[in-house]
């Protein structure tokens, strides 16, 4: 079934346009998901969580204002920021063992395997070094662009601009 297709049926509230749609992205979702949180069993939560709210806001997707995948990542995205900003996974966080701290500082150097979920990887490398450093922190890393701006020691205003330029470039090497 096409994609355009599976789409209307999935705002039509097509159930087997759903599950077709959950299929094709949940692995891809989840990998973005779970290098925000860090956690596996949170990061299945929120995927579903996030396949339900775009199930029942599926009438605010505009194909005219970007792709369905997109769409879908964007909502995960903030779902994944919005639960490491609650009290509850920040009060949980304090209770982790050392093990998870370890694999924080790995996966912090090497991100390459870790990000590629979804096949961009190759297309961010060919950015200039300053878009790569911004697009990791806040795509990669899940980083706010306050927490950029002050990581990068850059001024908020510069991450703002570096953001939106860097996506633009990005955007027109990929399509």
């Amino acid at each position: 079934m096409q994609l355009e297709l599976l789409v209307s049926k999935f705002k039509q509230k097509d159930e087997k346009a759903f599950e077709k749609l959950y299929n094709m992205y949940k692995d891809s979702m989840h990998g973005v998901i779970y290098n925000i949180v860090r956690d596996n069993d949170i990061a299945e939560e929120i995927m579903q969580d996030v396949f339900i709210k775009a199930w029942h806001k599926s009438d605010s997707y505009d194909a005219t204002k970007g792709r369905f995948f997109t769409w879908l990542i964007n909502i995960a995205r903030n779902a994944a920021i919005d639960k490491t900003r609650s009290k509850a996974y920040k009060n949980a966080s304090k209770n982790l063992n050392s093990d998870f701290f370890v694999d924080i500082i790995e996966s912090q150097d090497n991100l390459d395997n870790s990000t590629d979920a979804i096949g961009i990887k190759k297309f961010v490398d060919k950015l200039a070094k300053k878009c790569i450093q911004v697009i990791e922190l806040l795509y990669f890393k899940g980083f706010t662009q306050k927490e950029a701006s002050e990581a990068l020691d850059m001024p908020i205003g510069t991450i703002k601009t570096r953001n939106r330029n860097c996506i633009k470039e990005l955007r027109e090497s990929v399509l």
